[in-house]
């Protein structure tokens, strides 16, 4: 993906903890070589432990890994690196992104075509697609694609709903 990126882009990379064998992975494996730029802490509000062998985790790391020439879009470096969001509940996905994360992230650029690699239950395309942004995404789960595309219509339904309702309350009454 990163040599794919323009010059002025930026790769939002979120892993989860993960705990092999009893010890916590070690993520160089993962970002290797890649410039990452700065590390953003997502604190989630909410969640469940299942693991009784360690403490409910809190947060989750967000990379940002740029290309030499990726700005900010205008205000959004006043966002500090520690995020606080609560953790999407009513999703059939085992461990989905809240929309406001994303919508974070989105906004925080000026990409007009937004890659998920992993696109789960499709929130990152529901939310490009109301920042009126392109979006591609990649899902080897059939089951989730189904889910996502039901998700983004419904979504898509929501939305022509809630224009509709704004027009009508400023139609000339005349």
């Amino acid at each position: 993906m990163f040599r794919l990126l323009k010059d002025d882009g930026a790769i939002f990379y979120n892993h989860k903890w993960r705990v092999q064998n009893g010890i916590i992975q070690d993520r160089k494996d993962i970002i290797r070589d890649l410039p990452v730029r700065q590390i953003i802490i997502w604190r989630r509000k909410g969640g469940i432990n299942f693991n009784p062998g360690y403490f409910l985790p809190t947060y989750e790391v967000i990379y940002m890994i740029p290309k030499p020439e990726f700005k900010l879009a205008p205000k959004a470096n006043a966002f500090g690196d520690v995020w606080e969001f609560t953790q999407e509940m009513n999703n059939e996905h085992p461990a989905p992104f809240p929309v406001a994360l994303i919508d974070r992230i989105i906004s925080s650029t000026t990409a007009q075509t937004i890659l998920d690699p992993f696109s789960g239950s499709g929130t990152t395309a529901i939310t490009a697609l109301g920042l009126k942004r392109n979006f591609i995404g990649i899902e080897l789960s059939p089951d989730y694609c189904k889910n996502s595309e039901a998700r983004i219509e419904r979504n898509k339904k929501q939305s022509e709903l809630l224009k509709f309702k704004t027009l009508s309350l400023f139609q000339d009454t005349e």
